[in-house]
């Protein structure tokens, strides 16, 4: 694998960080601030709203700049609002700081995944994505913790004030490892808008809004699931939470390496798994021992998915992915904004902290529905005798598509 991947990484880690470290931090900043925790909660928020429409936007404004140098500004954009955050003299204009961070969220994973493919040959493609976003997933063990305990003994504006830091080696690698790519030619944004037509691009983003959705219907009501039900001290979610973060990390490079060789058979096992566990764990969350291992299984089962289901998009928006990709990182995090909601309606009408997890379930299995339609509709689409469907040649020819 290139170097570039590892600068790539190093943005995603930072990205990441900033994106969840902010859950344990709220007490903090709404102390300081004056403000209640559920006012504090619109940095979560308003930060998963600037992802999901900050990325085809953002994608859109950069059509026209060269692929390296988009990174690069996105990056940019990345640092000035933890900069933001950190010297925040009002809350409003912390939330402000964070919504211009999240800006650079899904364009950054969006043209990343597509520039990683690119670096590497066709057979390795989803290994690439999987490297970039390996990035994002080691930012939940290594990157949060650290980031809550610094925020919690020595400043939260000193943690914003280092995830900025991170931005600026991350730009740095990106400008010094990641080759200046060419543009394809005749390609313009209405070849990128044109991608959505294509139901397997469709079917693609909808399978990741409710296979990731499940994976968060359980997550978001981790820690009252977990005190209330299996009897964990308060101070345990953290740790709980890096075991969950291991999962992620092995889940996506498992994902990774063999959505390359079978990539539908790898989506059928992971959002098969990951519905069955979901259902397992309203089971398994009244033992301490098993709810630890299952919340791993969830972040592996959860993000084996992601690799596969990026390089289907990028297979499929074939000669113009670059906005397919990043929309599909925007779908992310709408799928945990309504698995979120949906847990919390649950919830409240009094199913107890566990249902969350029915509900996850149902999305997960709703997910794997999805792949299997996907599959049926591309054999019928197929040549007859084709063993690859057509649209995704392109995509194997680096040197007629820039990613």
């Amino acid at each position: 694998m290139p170097l570039a991947l590892l600068a790539l990484a190093i943005g995603a880690f930072g990205i990441g960080t900033t994106e969840f470290v902010i859950m344990g931090l709220l007490p903090e900043v709404a102390g300081d601030f004056g403000v209640s925790i559920p006012t504090a909660g619109l940095l979560v928020t308003g930060y998963a709203l600037g992802v999901v429409i900050g990325a085809p936007l953002m994608t859109v404004l950069g059509t026209r700049i060269p692929r390296k140098r988009m990174l690069m500004l996105l990056m940019g954009l990345f640092i000035a609002g933890n900069l933001l955050s950190a010297l925040a003299p009002a809350f409003a204009v912390m939330v402000i700081g964070r919504v211009i961070a999240s800006l650079a969220h899904g364009a950054f994973f969006g043209i990343g995944s597509v520039v990683a493919a690119e670096l590497v040959a066709p057979q390795k493609k989803a290994g690439a994505i999987a490297m970039m976003f390996t990035g994002l997933t080691v930012a939940n063990v290594v990157g949060v913790p650290l980031g809550t305990l610094i925020g919690q003994h020595v400043g939260w504006r000193v943690t914003f004030a280092v995830v900025a830091g991170l931005g600026v080696l991350g730009l740095a690698g990106i400008a010094k490892l990641v080759p200046d790519l060419p543009r394809p030619e005749g390609v313009h944004l209405r070849h990128e808008l044109a991608a959505f037509k294509n139901a397997q691009v469709l079917l693609a983003m909808a399978m990741t809004v409710l296979g990731f959705g499940g994976v968060f219907a359980a997550v978001t009501y981790i820690a009252p699931m977990m005190t209330h039900v299996a009897g964990f001290a308060d101070g345990s979610v953290t740790w709980l939470l890096v075991l969950f973060g291991l999962g992620m990390v092995g889940g996506n490079l498992v994902g990774g390496r063999f959505a390359d060789r079978a990539l539908m058979p790898m989506l059928y096992l992971s959002l098969g798994a990951l519905a069955v566990v979901l259902a397992l764990f309203t089971l398994t969350a009244h033992n301490k021992i098993a709810a630890a291992v299952t919340i791993a299984l969830i972040g592996a089962l959860g993000f084996a998915t992601v690799p596969p289901l990026q390089k289907r998009v990028l297979d499929h928006a074939h000669g113009a992915p670059t906005l397919a990709s990043a929309v599909n990182i925007g779908a992310f995090n709408l799928g945990n904004a309504l698995s979120a909601w949906l847990g919390g309606l649950v919830i409240s009408a009094g199913l107890g902290y566990t249902a969350p997890n029915w509900v996850g379930a149902a999305l997960a299995a709703a997910a794997l529905v999805l792949a299997v339609l996907s599959a049926a509709l591309e054999r019928r689409e197929a040549p007859h005798g084709a063993t690859a469907p057509a649209s995704a040649a392109p995509a194997d020819r680096p040197a007629a598509v820039h990613h």
